[in-house]
């Protein structure tokens, strides 16, 4: 298990040739879910969370017939009783999420989608070429972050 905290570390992503980057978007993603939710931003390398990668590789494959070339680096996870959230840190420098709700709020369907994030640097995956637009924001720790998303239609959990 790895702490992380606001620095830009780029512990288990040195092979990523967009290290710096992805370090950034990482801090940046700690960063926020501390603001948030006051959690403890902490990632685990890939192999020691295989059952959450299975699951979202599943469902990126299931929804989207998504399967990506790059290596899965790192995983975070952010649960409480209401969420399920993790993170995938991708070794091209994509970081991709699964926001799902494990309840509707007050008759409403419950929010359920892939977040997708593209680090300073990188290419936006052949993968994903023609098939989402991105937004465009800008983070003092990870330079200016590519993003998009799509909602999951499944129960998964």
């Amino acid at each position: 298990m790895r702490r992380l905290f606001y620095g830009l570390q780029t512990v288990g992503l040195e092979t990523s040739p967009v290290a710096d980057s992805l370090a950034g978007l990482r801090a940046n993603e700690a960063h926020y879910f501390w603001n948030k939710y006051k959690f403890e931003y902490l990632t685990y390398p890939a192999h020691e969370k295989a059952d959450e990668v299975a699951l979202f590789e599943k469902i990126l494959l299931e929804e989207r017939n998504l399967k990506f070339s790059a290596k899965i680096l790192e995983v975070a996870i952010y649960e409480n009783d209401e969420l399920y959230w993790p993170e995938f840190y991708y070794e091209d420098g994509m970081v991709l999420n699964l926001l799902y709700e494990k309840v509707g709020q007050e008759g409403k369907k419950p929010k359920r989608a892939v977040g997708i994030k593209l680090s300073v640097g990188m290419e936006i995956p052949k993968e994903l070429e023609g098939k989402f637009k991105f937004a465009r924001q800008r983070s003092k720790l990870a330079g200016e972050i590519r993003g998009s998303y799509f909602t999951i239609k499944q129960e998964w959990l």
